[in-house]
């Protein structure tokens, strides 16, 4: 249970973190971080949550990540379930109290997007559903490399959550044009349940093209990364 505990906290927060960043402060007069400050927030979420729980629950905040590392052959099947139910929940409770901070002002309209994700007219550069399926797809995949890698035994000891923190980061740079990033269902869920309609709409996507990828990763990790037999 304190596992679980550790993904709801750790899911809470990067959603809280990264969304909120997205929400409050992307566009703030004269002050917005924009792009780049989105992208460094979502990274700095896993990065301290990294050191924070990754000795509690391995710090996954992400079902496809779950997903990806027991496909990698790093997590057994049996915890499977209640961590992507706690990462959803972790989600879902930060979503809410963004809604709750973002509603304090004056003309705000969560229909408008609340850093959801999304694909053609809801794309923020207008991008097709291809375009964004084959985007959240690898961007997923090179994730979990990223992961795997740097968590790898043969790895430098200590570095991973920074790996791991900047490698997100690099994600979103590239990939919030297209599909405002998700590479994980629970952050997509976490918003997305609170603008409904078109949100709810596409989020079957942002289901399936993370967890494809993630065990898309997890093969190319195994192949790439496995130890050469004597």
């Amino acid at each position: 249970m304190k596992a679980y505990g550790a993904e709801f906290i750790g899911t809470f927060w990067l959603v809280l973190g990264g969304c909120g960043s997205a929400v409050l402060a992307a566009a703030f007069p004269e002050v917005g971080i924009g792009l780049h400050g989105v992208s460094l927030a979502f990274g700095l979420t896993v990065l301290t949550m990294a050191f924070a729980i990754g000795h509690i629950s391995g710090c996954h905040l992400n079902p496809a990540v779950s997903i990806g590392l027991w496909a990698g052959g790093r997590f057994p099947a049996s915890k499977l379930l209640p961590y992507i139910v706690a990462q959803v929940l972790g989600g879902i409770v930060a979503g809410g109290v963004l809604f709750l901070i973002a509603s304090g002002k004056a003309g705000f309209d969560v229909s408008t997007g609340f850093a959801s994700n999304g694909y053609g007219a809801h794309s923020p550069g207008g991008y097709s559903m291809t375009a964004a399926l084959v985007t959240e797809v690898v961007m997923t995949m090179m994730f979990l490399v990223i992961i795997l890698g740097a968590t790898d035994k043969r790895a430098p000891q200590g570095f991973a959550p920074i790996a791991i923190g900047l490698g997100l980061t690099l994600i979103h740079l590239i990939s919030i044009p297209v599909t405002n990033t998700s590479v994980n269902p629970a952050r997509s869920t976490g918003v997305a349940v609170f603008v409904g309609d078109w949100a709810t709409a596409q989020l079957w996507l942002f289901w399936l093209a993370p967890i494809a990828g993630a065990v898309i990763g997890a093969g190319i990790y195994r192949f790439i990364g496995g130890e050469e037999k004597a």
